[in-house]
């Protein structure tokens, strides 16, 4: 069981289990194949959980639906998850066989327990059906027009308040800013007008589909617009591996070179460890505390003569006292783990790193060796790039 791992959020799983993402990293025609599901009967997943005992139970009860998770162990001693959803928690069937229109409202209309089915969104509803319940052709108009205000306005402004500010001729007060030198004034113009003739109280004064259609063809202007034209996204963004430039230490992360990687931290030592919060109060200074700070001392003696086992062990001591703060140390026994092969906990201490020090660009380039450990190279490549980039920022200051 894992995780795949983002570099806002971090993700633990034993160290004895291989994830399957990193069995997955065969490439088909240059794409990275994904990776594939299995299907549990019942009765395996009652059994994994000790029949859903309640000692199992890890959470209980979701914001949207009811549900309950139990940690479960499957053949092979593979650990699981479980979640077990309330009969209610599904969505009536009925709510997408019977198929009935229901484009007068805002989505899905909820099924209730008499079979009948409700809509609570009464701001957006067009006003003959709040008085006899029926769905006309001209209510699917006054939807539209709703549709139309939202995408003028970026909002969700209920129609008799959009049609006050429409009367008073407040349009700057109804446009989307963001929209601003998208289309002319004339054309805005036309389609507040539009939006307006949608919304109007009774049926009968609103346009038919096919007026509205005709209305709408010559404020058409461009077919199509490529998505990074519209998210402004320079065009050739692939090429930009190839043009990245690295520093010794992101270059050496990047060639999984972790001789060059020891070499470099080796020499910078604990420089960038100055402005860490580690203040102690004069009753702390212990001997417990001076044992703490004695089994940092030890493993910076073992990693520099590269015993990265006594490395590890040591460093784990000092982590594990808790007066003391360092992302140098989880750096290094980041390093430490890469070189026993443990890459999920080297990309756990390289993200703990970041955590303590969000903007050191080493604990960037450390998940980015880690991850290429486990054969995620293009969350390796974004992480280094996110690295080189801090880097240049702490130079530009």
């Amino acid at each position: 069981m894992g995780a795949r791992c983002s570099k806002l959020s971090l993700c633990w799983w034993p160290s004895n289990l291989k994830s399957n993402l990193n069995d997955s990293s065969d490439l088909e025609n240059g794409e990275e194949a994904l990776p594939g599901f299995s299907e549990y009967r019942l009765d395996q997943l009652r059994a994994a959980t000790a029949g859903f005992s309640t000692d199992n139970i890890v959470s209980e009860h979701g914001e949207k639906a009811p549900n309950v998770v139990y940690r479960g162990t499957l053949d092979e001693d593979r650990l699981i998850a479980v979640k077990r959803f309330n009969r209610s928690a599904w969505p009536d069937p009925r709510q997408f066989l019977d198929g009935n229109p229901r484009l007068s409202s805002f989505g899905l209309m909820k099924n209730s327990r008499d079979g009948k089915s409700y809509s609570t969104n009464l701001a957006f509803t067009p006003p003959e059906y709040l008085r006899t319940g029926r769905v006309i052709p001209e209510s699917v108009v006054y939807s539209f027009g709703t549709l139309l205000l939202d995408l003028l306005s970026g909002k969700h402004i209920p129609p008799s308040h959009a049609l006050d500010l429409i009367r008073g001729k407040n349009f700057l007060m109804l446009m989307d800013s963001c929209l601003e030198g998208q289309f002319s004034n004339d054309d805005g113009t036309e389609l507040v007008r539009l939006a307006s003739r949608c919304l109007q109280y009774e049926p009968r004064e609103r346009p038919n589909v096919k007026s509205l259609v005709t209305a709408l063809t010559p404020l058409q202007k461009e077919t199509e617009v490529p998505s990074h034209v519209l998210m402004g996204i320079p065009h050739g963004m692939a090429s930009s591996k190839q043009t990245m430039v690295l520093t010794p230490l992101g270059e050496a992360c990047s060639r999984m070179d972790l001789t060059a990687i020891h070499e470099i931290l080796e020499k910078i030592g604990y420089k960038d460890d100055e402005g860490i919060a580690n203040e102690l109060s004069f009753q702390m200074w212990t001997d417990q505390i001076q044992e703490t700070l004695n089994s940092k001392k030890r493993g910076d003696t073992a990693f520099r003569a590269k015993d990265f086992g006594t490395a590890i062990e040591c460093y784990t001591h000092f982590i594990d006292g808790g007066t003391m703060i360092s992302p140098t140390v989880f750096a290094r026994r980041c390093l430490c783990y890469l070189m026993n092969n443990m890459a999920q906990e080297a990309l756990g201490d390289a993200m703990q790193a970041q955590v303590i020090s969000p903007e050191w660009p080493t604990a960037f380039y450390l998940q980015a060796a880690a991850l290429f450990s486990l054969g995620m190279d293009n969350d390796a490549q974004e992480t280094l790039k996110d690295g080189t980039n801090l880097e240049a920022k702490k130079h530009r200051n």
